[in-house]
C-alpha cells in the first residue's frame, strides 16, 4: 500500500473517527448564533480552538476538519490551528468545496462547487500540514428528486475533486450527502425509499471516480445514514437503520479505504444507536465515524461562548467521543448516554 492509502487507512482505523470543526461561513455563524453566541470571527476560530485542544481527543479522534477560514487561523498560542492538530497527534482536513449554489436545468436542485482553481488550493493547504479534504456533496429527496440532472452533476463534480486532491497528496474523503428537510412531508418517506436513492447516488459516485482513475484505496466514503425523513413521521429502529445503511454500500469498491458516516442533523444519542447497530452488520469495510454536530452541539451548548466554559464544553465533547468508541467496540447501550459528561 502506498502512502496515501497508509493515510486513508489511518484515518478510519477502528475504533477511532473524525471530528468535523462544523460548516464554514454564514453555517457556522448561523449554529454559533443559536447557541447564543455573537457570530464573530474570533468567537469561530475560539470555538474551533476549544475543540481541537480537548484533553484526550487523540484516544477516539484520527483527524480533524477545518473550513478554509479555519485554515487561516491561530491559535491564541500562536501556531495555526492545523500545526494545534498535528501536535495533538492528529491528521488536519479541510472543507475543499465553496458552498452549494442552483443548479440550472432542475426544479430548485443543487450543484456544489468550488472546482475553479481547486488544485492550487489544495497544494496550498497540503503545505501548511493538511493530510485530507472533504467535498460534500447535498442531494434533496423528495418527489422527483434527485433529478438524473443532479446526481451526475454532483457525481461529476466529486470524480473530479476526488482526482485532484490525489493528484495533491491529499486523501479524498467523498460525500454525498441526501438532504430530507425539504417541505414535502412524504420526503425520504422510509429507510427503504433512502436506501434505494443513496444506492443510485454511490453508483453514480463510484462510475465517475473509475472514470477520473480515482485510487479507491486511497479513498474514504463519507456518506449519510439511511432513516426516515424527519418529516415522515415514521421512526425506524437503530437497527432496521443500519442494516440499510449497509446495504447501500454494495456497489462500493471491495478496496476503498472504509466508511465514515455523517451525523446529518440527528441528535448525537441517535447517530451513535446507529453507528453501533451497524458494527453487528456484515461489512467488508471499516465502517466509523465523521461526525460535526452530533459531537460538536453538545460542546456548543456547554460553552455557549461563556468565559470559564472551555473545559465543561471539552468535557462535553469528550463524552460523545467517549460514546462513539464504545459503539465501534461493541460496548454502547443508550443507558450510557444517561450518565452527565
Amino acid at each position: 500500500m502506498d502512502a496515501l492509502g497508509e493515510r486513508a487507512s489511518a484515518l478510519v482505523a477502528p475504533p477511532k473517527g473524525i471530528l468535523a470543526t462544523g460548516p464554514g461561513g454564514a453555517a457556522m455563524s448561523g449554529r454559533l448564533a443559536a447557541a447564543g453566541v455573537p457570530p464573530t470571527w474570533e468567537n469561530r476560530r475560539a470555538f474551533r480552538e476549544l475543540l481541537i485542544t480537548a484533553p484526550g481527543l487523540r484516544a477516539g479522534i484520527t483527524g480533524v476538519i477545518l473550513d478554509a477560514e479555519g485554515m487561516d487561523q491561530c491559535s491564541s498560542a500562536g501556531p495555526p490551528l492545523a500545526e494545534a492538530i498535528a501536535a495533538a497527534g492528529l491528521m488536519t482536513g479541510v472543507r475543499a468545496n465553496t458552498g452549494r449554489h442552483p443548479l440550472p436545468g432542475t426544479r430548485g436542485e443543487t450543484i456544489t462547487e468550488g472546482l475553479d482553481g481547486l488544485p492550487a488550493r489544495l497544494e496550498g493547504w497540503a503545505r501548511r500540514g493538511a493530510v485530507f479534504a472533504t467535498w460534500r456533496a447535498v442531494l434533496r429527496i423528495g418527489p422527483g428528486t434527485p433529478s438524473p440532472v443532479a446526481v451526475r452533476a454532483n457525481a461529476q463534480a466529486l470524480g473530479r475533486y476526488a482526482a485532484a486532491c490525489q493528484a495533491a497528496g491529499l486523501v479524498p474523503v467523498v460525500a454525498p450527502h441526501l438532504d430530507a428537510g425539504g417541505p414535502h412531508p412524504g420526503a425520504r418517506d422510509s429507510p427503504a425509499q433512502s436506501e434505494t436513492v443513496m444506492s443510485l447516488v454511490l453508483l453514480a459516485v463510484m462510475s465517475e471516480l473509475l472514470d477520473y482513475e480515482v485510487d479507491p484505496a486511497a479513498v474514504i466514503l463519507k456518506p449519510t445514514m439511511t432513516r426516515p425523513g424527519p418529516r415522515s413521521g415514521r421512526r425506524a429502529s437503530a437497527g432496521e437503520s443500519a442494516e440499510a445503511t449497509v446495504r447501500t454500500l454494495a456497489g462500493v469498491p471491495l478496496t476503498l479505504a472504509g466508511v465514515a458516516f455523517a451525523g446529518d442533523s440527528q441528535r448525537p444519542g441517535r447517530a451513535t444507536e446507529i453507528l453501533a447497530a451497524m458494527q453487528s452488520v456484515p461489512h467488508i469495510w471499516p465502517l466509523t465515524f465523521a461526525f460535526g454536530r452530533a459531537l460538536t452541539g453538545p460542546a456548543l451548548s456547554a460553552w455557549g461562548g461563556r468565559p470559564g466554559q472551555q473545559a465543561a464544553a471539552q468535557r462535553a465533547l469528550a463524552h460523545r467521543v467517549a460514546m462513539n468508541v464504545a459503539a465501534m467496540e461493541g460496548r454502547y447501550a443508550p443507558e450510557l448516554d444517561l450518565h452527565a459528561a
